[in-house]
């Protein structure tokens, strides 16, 4: 079983589980108080063997009732936004940091953040994608162990261990302020650009 070393650069080599196996013990999983909230766990979809990760906050209402991110608003634009890279959601795998709804869609504690961390990176090894793209402050700082904002990080090529992180918007913020839709488009067509770099590159 190939082994590759922990995101964020942590060194530490570790066997590569299936998503299979991942989902298992996420399914058991009772680290945090969420558990007891939870409708379904919001584990991730799409393609296990995807050249594009995406990493989003936490499940809301919606994910929490179908047990699949983004599928409310947000997620039918993050389709949209994901036609300006040329890709659609059966290429890409999505996950959040946070696999259980937080009450009232409150933002995400350090703690519960922690409880999950071992899920998302066991994912991440497992799909071994060439970008992984973050959505938003929380999973931007959680990939890239940093404290700066996603304003000044988004559209920039960042790198944790070997895997290269590309930062954006979420897109729960453009609906909420239209005057990122554009920043959002721009950024997602530079995905589609770099996509493309790397697929001449490795021909």
């Amino acid at each position: 079983m190939v082994k590759i070393k922990d995101l964020g650069g942590l060194g530490e080599e570790r066997h590569v589980l299936s998503l299979e196996e991942i989902r298992a013990q996420t399914e058991q999983c009772r680290k945090c108080p969420l558990c007891d909230g939870r409708t379904k766990i919001v584990f991730g979809s799409g393609n296990p063997d995807a050249k594009v990760f995406i990493i989003g906050e936490a499940p809301g209402k919606n994910e929490d009732q179908q047990g699949m991110p983004f599928v409310g608003a947000a997620g039918k634009y993050l389709s949209e936004l994901l036609g300006y890279a040329g890709l659609t959601r059966d290429e890409v795998y999505i996950a959040n940091v946070l696999k259980c709804r937080p009450p009232s869609n409150r933002d995400p504690k350090a703690d519960e953040i922690l409880a999950c961390a071992d899920y998302l990176r066991a994912q991440v090894r497992a799909v071994n994608p060439n970008i992984i793209v973050t959505l938003g402050n929380f999973a931007t700082k959680f990939i890239l162990k940093t404290d700066e904002g996603i304003t000044s990080l988004r559209g920039t090529v960042q790198f944790a261990g070997r895997f290269m992180v590309f930062p954006v918007f979420h897109p729960a913020a453009a609906i909420y302020d239209r005057s990122k839709r554009e920043v959002l488009a721009q950024d997602f067509a530079l995905l589609g650009e770099m996509l493309k770099q790397r697929s001449d590159a490795d021909a």
